[in-house]
């Protein structure tokens, strides 16, 4: 059963009557859980609906309409499906007192994975979730493998009965599903021997998993440093040396399949590799990739972003980015004629150590920014701020937008920001 949240106007929700607060309970005859099952059960052009008006009243709706055509309802979010690990490097774990309720929800939900690309380790799978990946082709699915080595992997994930994960794959990969999987290296535990294991046996798999990427363990202050550390230059180089040497044999599929995040090569004070070894950027929002992709995007708009010439744009973001963002302020400084200042943040909330540009706090960028009125635009991360405006410090993008004597936008690929009307 779901709960209608919002009907839109010029609908046929509307025409039908539906109201907020109808339940739906079937669609032709099948049960509703959840969003997956009213997205695919009602693609059909002709399907009966059983709802329950919120007075009590139940009605079948014999609907036919042009295939592609939506209800037009919102509903309720999806109960998010829990953690079952307890991974030394969680992320929850390493967040610090007082943040939103929200924040401290360990998810690992397959449904997820399906929509937004997040990492799932599939190991809190029940039988119907695995009929209804198939079923429904929920492909690709972004997959946490972290070690192939099924007793490496139960001890990274804390969870003993953390299924093998290569049968797991190829149960799915025989019914049609592909996969984007990742490593967090952890160093001592999967990187050497253990990495070069994991990324051979991945690409033996097959076609199914389309690449695999290798992100180094990150911690804030307040994570578990006494059970994990984050890696040395020499060990990120060291796994720089074996993606290279996985993605040489690669390009017998025709791709690189093996990529280093970002992050790998800073620490291991490597130069970044050009553009097309990222083949589709299919990992971009992992962080794989994300300075050749924000060149690519300022070289592919750059004739629509001229109308900025002689403005002064201030660029905010973590330290990890501070350091590479040059490459790709010079292109748009060219393409613009603007003058942009780079503004790299310490977060203060979760410590130096976490340098990612989303986690920045809303109160760190007030404190930077405040003052600023020489500027003519501020830019912005746009994932430091979720989908009802708030940092991850529960500080509002608008309360943070009256403090600023500058405009305020948020931009994931500068394109997004400065191809909009100039400031005054």
């Amino acid at each position: 059963m779901l709960t209608v949240t919002t009907v839109h106007p010029d609908s046929i929700a509307a025409e039908l009557g539906l109201q907020e607060g109808t339940q739906l309970l079937t669609v032709n005859g099948r049960e509703l859980e959840d969003f997956l099952d009213w997205e695919f059960l009602t693609a059909e052009e002709q399907i009966l609906l059983h709802v329950r008006q919120p007075g009590g009243e139940e009605i079948e709706y014999d609907i036919e309409r042009p295939l592609g055509e939506p209800i037009g309802v919102s509903l309720e979010p999806a109960r998010i499906r829990r953690c079952a690990n307890r991974c030394d490097f969680c992320f929850v774990d390493g967040l610090p007192d007082g943040l939103r309720d929200v924040l401290y929800i360990r998810d690992d939900d397959y449904r997820l994975s399906f929509r937004y690309g997040n990492f799932a380790t599939l190991t809190n799978l029940k039988p119907r979730d695995t009929e209804r990946i198939i079923e429904y082709r929920l492909s690709p699915l972004y997959v946490s493998v972290h070690a192939t080595d099924p007793v490496v992997r139960r001890y990274l994930l804390r969870n003993p009965t953390a299924p093998d994960i290569l049968p797991q794959l190829r149960h799915f990969a025989d019914h049609g599903i592909e996969f984007h999987t990742q490593i967090v290296m952890s160093p001592g535990v999967n990187d050497g021997p253990v990495l070069r294991q994991t990324l051979d046996e991945l690409y033996a798999f097959g076609p199914a998993i389309l690449g695999c990427s290798v992100v180094p363990v990150g911690l804030t202050e307040y994570s578990k440093h006494h059970l994990v550390r984050e890696p040395t230059a020499d060990e990120c180089r060291a796994a720089i040396g074996l993606i290279e040497e996985r993605s040489a044999t690669a390009r017998e599929r025709g791709k690189h399949w093996a990529y280093g995040a970002d992050e790998l090569y800073l620490r291991a004070g490597v130069e970044l590799p050009p553009a097309e070894i990222y083949d589709d950027f299919d990992q971009v929002e992992n962080g794989v990739g994300s300075v050749r992709w924000l060149q690519r995007r300022i070289a592919a708009e750059a004739s629509g972003l001229g109308q900025w010439a002689g403005q002064r744009i201030g660029v905010v973001t973590g330290t990890a980015m501070g350091q590479l963002m040059p490459m790709v302020l010079e292109p748009l400084r060219v393409a613009t004629g603007a003058e942009f200042e780079l503004i790299a943040l310490e977060n203060p909330l979760f410590g130096a150590s976490v340098t990612t540009a989303g986690l920045l706090p809303g109160q760190a960028f007030a404190d930077a920014l405040r003052s600023r009125g020489d500027l003519d635009l501020v830019l912005l991360p746009g994932e430091s701020v979720n989908d009802d405006g708030l940092f991850i410090d529960s500080m509002s993008l608008a309360a943070l937008r009256a403090e600023v004597p500058a405009e305020v936008r948020l931009s994931k690929d500068f394109a997004d920001a400065l191809g909009l009307t100039a400031a005054a």
